[in-house]
């Protein structure tokens, strides 16, 4: 049974009552040091969960390259070919993470001495 938090609007006081999903909110309850009953206000406060990461929103199982690559054309080779032109794209960002991990060439030529 989740808790809600109800505040009096008299003395600004806040309580804290175990109520069902089903269950109307409250608009006057008990108050807990006189037993008087008084109006409440509910409280609503932030959840408490925080997601972190990827995965959590509809955009996240899209990839910048997959959008672009045309995957509605026809192939005219048997299906043998179609589980080539899958691991295709998956090598060409390897490949460029490696080109663009080995330094360029300098400008300058280098000078190598022979005994």
């Amino acid at each position: 049974m989740p808790t809600y938090v109800y505040k009096f609007t008299d003395t600004e006081e806040t309580i804290e009552v175990h109520q069902a999903f089903t269950e109307d909110a409250l608009t006057q309850y008990p108050h807990p040091s006189d037993g008087t009953v008084r109006p409440v206000k509910k409280v609503f406060q932030p959840v408490g969960v925080t997601f972190k990461g990827g995965g959590f929103y509809k955009t996240d199982s899209r990839g910048g390259s997959a959008s672009t690559t045309p995957a509605a054309t026809p192939s005219t080779d048997s299906g043998s070919s179609t589980s080539e032109s899958t691991a295709a794209p998956a090598a060409t960002p390897a490949a460029t993470a490696t080109t663009a991990a080995t330094p360029a060439p300098s400008s300058t030529p280098s000078t190598s001495k022979t005994p």
